[in-house]
């Protein structure tokens, strides 16, 4: 098992400020639905499956967000041990103001594409593109990026 240069996990207030958030929003719009009487009954099916969607974005924000991210020798690991990104396929790490990528986080690109994942509150995967972020602390993940940064320069003769 390679060396862990950095980790990255969700920091505990803003977990569960994220999932009470999500949990409450299922509540109020599952009340909404069930307490008011609509013209249409379609209406009322919509909110029922937005607020049991946002309850299950609350059950599956406090799964992921269990979960860290482990900054290795060969790449990004998530603790369950999932490549997220190996260090020879990535292109560019972007945590610019302007960069599209979760809060508190940062935008990996990569030369391949990957199936979709996501782990709501920690990283998300689509196509060439991983965000990572969300809960976690910025400064956590601020210094992630930069180490993975000077790792890309190294590794291509930079320095």
């Amino acid at each position: 098992m390679a060396e862990v240069l950095a980790e990255l996990a969700a920091s505990p207030a803003r977990r569960y400020f994220g999932v009470g958030t999500m949990f409450g929003l299922g509540l109020l719009v599952l009340y909404l639905a069930l307490s008011q009487s609509f013209d249409a009954f379609y209406w009322q099916l919509a909110l029922i499956a937005l607020g049991g969607a946002a309850l299950y974005a609350a059950m599956r924000m406090l799964q992921a967000t269990a979960l860290r991210l482990e900054l290795r020798d060969d790449g990004l690991f998530d603790s369950e041990g999932h490549l997220l990104a190996a260090f020879d396929d990535i292109v560019t790490v972007e945590r610019g103001m302007l960069a599209m990528k979760p809060s508190n986080g940062f935008m990996i690109v990569t030369r391949t594409r990957q199936p979709r994942r996501w782990r709501p509150g920690l990283y998300w995967v689509m196509g060439k593109r991983i965000g990572v972020g969300g809960v976690t602390a910025a400064a956590d993940a601020k210094y992630m990026a930069d180490l993975m940064n000077m790792q890309l320069v190294e590794r291509r003769g930079g320095l």
